[in-house]
Formats: C-alpha cells, sequence, structure tokens
C-alpha cells in the first residue's frame, strides 16, 4: 500500500465516492487512503480455494462467503477504518449496496510479504475490535500454515494449524477448512520464512 500525506485525508463520504470511480481499490484509515498492492497468483488461489471451500460447505446455512470486493468497516472511538479482505463470512449483516458490511463473522487475510506487518499489527487490532467476528485467520503463502485468533469467553485466543493434513476446525459455522483444501494448486519453494511474533 502507498502511504498517504496529512494533506491528503479525507471524509468517508469523498472516500466511498472516489472507490465508486476508481479501477483501483483503497483502503481507509482515519481519512488516510491507501491504493491496495496488486495481488500475485499464489495470492488469489488461496484465496479462491478458501471462498469456494466456504461456499461449499454453507449452501444451507443464513452465511455466506464474500472474496476481497467487499469492504469491512471498522468504527472505532478515534476514527473510521474500511479494509478489504481477501475473504469473509457473513451471517447476518449482508453487504450493503455500496459493498461493505460492519458485521462479519470471519476475516482471512492471505499474507505477503509487502503486507503482513500492516496486516498482522493494525489490521488485527482492528479486525478484533469488531463485536461481531468470531474468527480471524492469517494465511502463510510460503508453506501451509495458518493463523487463527478465535473468540472465547476470555477473549481471542491463538490456534495454529501447520502441514497439509491440518484442519482448521470452524464449528462457529459447522465447517471446517482442511490446508490441503486451502493451498490446492499451490507449489511451495524450498525458501520459507517464520511466522512473524502474534
Amino acid at each position: 500500500m502507498t502511504a498517504a500525506t496529512q494533506n491528503d485525508r479525507v471524509s468517508v463520504e469523498d472516500y466511498l465516492a472516489m472507490e465508486r470511480e476508481s479501477d483501483v481499490r483503497h483502503e481507509y484509515v482515519g481519512g488516510a487512503v491507501h491504493a491496495m498492492a496488486g495481488s500475485r497468483g499464489t495470492h488469489n488461489t488461496i484465496s479462491v480455494n478458501a471462498v469456494r471451500a466456504f461456499g461449499n460447505q454453507l449452501e444451507d446455512s443464513p452465511c455466506q462467503p464474500f472474496v476481497n470486493d467487499i469492504r469491512v468497516l471498522i468504527r472505532l472511538p478515534t476514527h473510521t477504518r474500511y479494509y478489504y479482505p481477501d475473504c469473509l463470512i457473513v451471517c447476518d449483516d449482508p453487504p450493503t449496496s455500496e459493498m461493505w458490511t460492519e458485521k462479519p463473522a470471519l476475516v482471512m487475510e492471505v499474507l505477503s510479504r509487502s503486507t503482513r506487518r500492516i496486516d498482522l499489527m493494525e489490521k488485527k487490532d482492528g479486525y478484533l475490535a469488531l463485536p461481531s467476528l468470531k474468527v480471524l485467520l492469517y494465511v502463510e503463502q510460503e508453506r501451509a500454515y495458518v493463523h487463527c485468533y478465535r473468540r472465547s469467553d476470555n477473549g481471542f485466543e491463538f490456534e495454529a494449524y501447520e502441514g497439509l493434513d491440518a484442519v482448521v476446525p470452524l464449528p462457529e459455522f459447522r465447517i471446517e477448512l482442511p490446508l490441503s483444501t486451502l493451498y490446492q494448486r499451490i507449489e511451495f519453494t524450498p525458501e520459507s520464512y517464520e511466522p512473524e511474533p502474534r
């Protein structure tokens, strides 16, 4: 993403108007607008695999998966944010005509080297502030590894799933996410890196 300067601050209304006309998606953080970097094939394949897996299992459910064209609205005490997750599940708040929701039940981000710090810090803090959120997933690209933040009675708890034999249980939606499905058609390179500290 590109950084915006103080002089580039825009209102939510102007941001939404800009998005309606723009061919490039932008995220919005307290008046700063950031153009989203283009994603490569691996990133897109993982996102599509996830939404297909969720959709196949949610056919008779009130919950519905969406892939990366739906903004999530986060209203914080000091400012407003709009993010485009790579995949999300919405159960009781269908996206508006402006293509946004503020009640996702699950959010998934595919980690990229260029955006992982923002994803794992700024975005994580915003997503975990959503009262509707039950599960937050971060998916690595270079190896079969998923970070999971799951809501419990004590807040969000961290879980890790590693290897193509692993399965992320999602009892909140009566479904599951096998990593073999999530990483279908992905060929891993010998190089890999360790996940950032949570």
